[in-house]
C-alpha cells in the first residue's frame, strides 16, 4: 500500500505521515484501553516494573503523573492488535519484508501541564545499531500540536551516517542529542489518529505539554523476523512480538 513515490521520500526524507489512519470504533477502543491504564497508574507503586512516572525538581517521580509504560504490550496485551493492524503493517512490509516482528512497545500519555516524552535523539542509540532495517512508528491518539507536545523531527537526518553523541540531562529519564539546528526542524503537528513511521536513525523529539490537553501516543520498532539484535532476541525477549508471517 505505499507508491513508488512515497518509498523514494521515505528513502530520502527518513519518515512518511499517515494522517487519521486509525479512527472511528477502532480508535475509540484504544483511547478506551490507555484511559485505563492512566487510570491504573494512579494506583501502581512507584519502582513496579514497565511503569515511570514524571520526575519533579528534585527529580523524584510524582506518582500522580503517569510518564511512560515501557512494554504496553506486556503490560495490555491487547495494545499488541494495534501493532498488528494491517493499515499499519501494509505501510511497513514494502520497506521491511513480509515477515515481521514490533518490539520495544511503549505508552506516553503525555498528561496535561507537563507530560513529557522525549528530547532529540536516534533510536538507534539505544539499540547499539545503525541498522537501516528497522522502522520506528509513533501513534497519536488525540490530535497533537506544539502545545500539548508534537512530535518533532529532522528530516534527512538518517543518512549522516553515524550516531550523534547522547548525554544524560539531570531532570529527564534517558540520553539525548544535546544541540540539533532549529532551522532544520519539522514540526510534526497532525490530528487524531495519525501513524508516523521514520528511521530509527533520524534524529527527532517532542516538544513538553504545556497544554491543559493530553496526548496519548505509543512508539514502537518495525523490524525483519530474521534480524538479530543483540538485546533484543527473538523467542527470549518479552517485548519482541511477532505481528505478520513467521
Amino acid at each position: 500500500m505505499l507508491t513508488s513515490a512515497q518509498i523514494t521520500q521515505f528513502q530520502t526524507d527518513g519518515f512518511l505521515v499517515f494522517e487519521q489512519l486509525i479512527r472511528g470504533q477502532k480508535l475509540a477502543r484504544y483511547i478506551d484501553i490507555f484511559d485505563r491504564l492512566v487510570e491504573q497508574s494512579r494506583a501502581t507503586p512507584l519502582g513496579t516494573p514497565h511503569w515511570s512516572f514524571e520526575l519533579n525538581e528534585e527529580r523524584e517521580q510524582t506518582p500522580d503523573l503517569l510518564h511512560k509504560i515501557q512494554g504496553v504490550c506486556v503490560v495490555e496485551p491487547e495494545v499488541l492488535d494495534l501493532a498488528k493492524e494491517s493499515e499499519i503493517l501494509d505501510r511497513i512490509q514494502p520497506l521491511l519484508g513480509k515477515n515481521l516482528d514490533v518490539f520495544g512497545t511503549k505508552f506516553f500519555p503525555k498528561l496535561p501541564e507537563g507530560g513529557t516524552s522525549v528530547f532529540w535523539h536516534q533510536d538507534n542509540f539505544y539499540f547499539g545499531t545503525q541498522s537501516e532495517q528497522i522502522i520506528s512508528c509513533a501513534i497519536y491518539y488525540q490530535d497533537s500540536d506544539t502545545e500539548n507536545g508534537c512530535l518533532r523531527l529532522v528530516p534527512k537526518s538518517h543518512v549522516i551516517g553515524e550516531i550523534l553523541p547522547h548525554h544524560s540531562k539531570p531532570d529527564s529519564y534517558g540520553s539525548w542529542v544535546e544541540e540539533v539546528d532549529e532551522s532544520e526542524v519539522l514540526d510534526v503537528e497532525v490530528p487524531a489518529g495519525t501513524a508516523v513511521i521514520f528511521s530509527a536513525n533520524l534524529l527527532h523529539g517532542t516538544y513538553p505539554n504545556i497544554s491543559d490537553r493530553s496526548r496519548y501516543g505509543t512508539a514502537w520498532h518495525y523490524i525483519p523476523g530474521d534480524l538479530a539484535l543483540a538485546h533484543f532476541p527473538r523467542g527470549e525477549y518479552e517485548d519482541r512480538h511477532i505481528v505478520r508471517g513467521v
